[in-house]
């Protein structure tokens, strides 16, 4: 009969310890599986040329950034997708011009030209 009682009492141990791990891996593999390299970029110092050298997807995503950037910078609060458009084609025309500056001085310099 002990015997019997001790072997329930380290069956109900094992349980528990087994339910204690099942829930810490639902709690922490989410969360290992959501961590990524965080990388920094410095905006104002990308060059046309690695503008121009960006893969289509990263493209669009520093373009719509940049975008976002500098018409918030202009007070616009809506989104023109023709001028947006327009505007890549434009950039992407002036580095080609300037590969050494930086997409930042070729909007900056857009943007001033705009305001005249």
């Amino acid at each position: 009969m002990r015997l019997l009682g001790k072997h329930r009492a380290f069956m109900m141990k094992l349980k528990l310890l087994v339910v204690l791990v099942l829930c810490l891996t639902i709690v922490v593999s989410p969360s290992l599986s959501t961590v990524r390299a965080q990388v920094m970029i410095d905006m104002s110092k990308v060059t046309c040329a690695d503008y121009l050298a960006m893969p289509p997807d990263k493209s669009r995503i520093f373009s719509a950034w940049m975008s976002g950037y500098f018409n918030q910078k202009l007070g616009y609060a809506w989104v023109d997708l023709n001028a947006y458009a327009r505007n890549i084609a434009n950039v992407k025309q002036w580095c080609t011009s300037y590969p050494n500056e930086t997409v930042m001085t070729g909007l900056k310099w857009a943007t001033a030209k705009q305001n005249q």
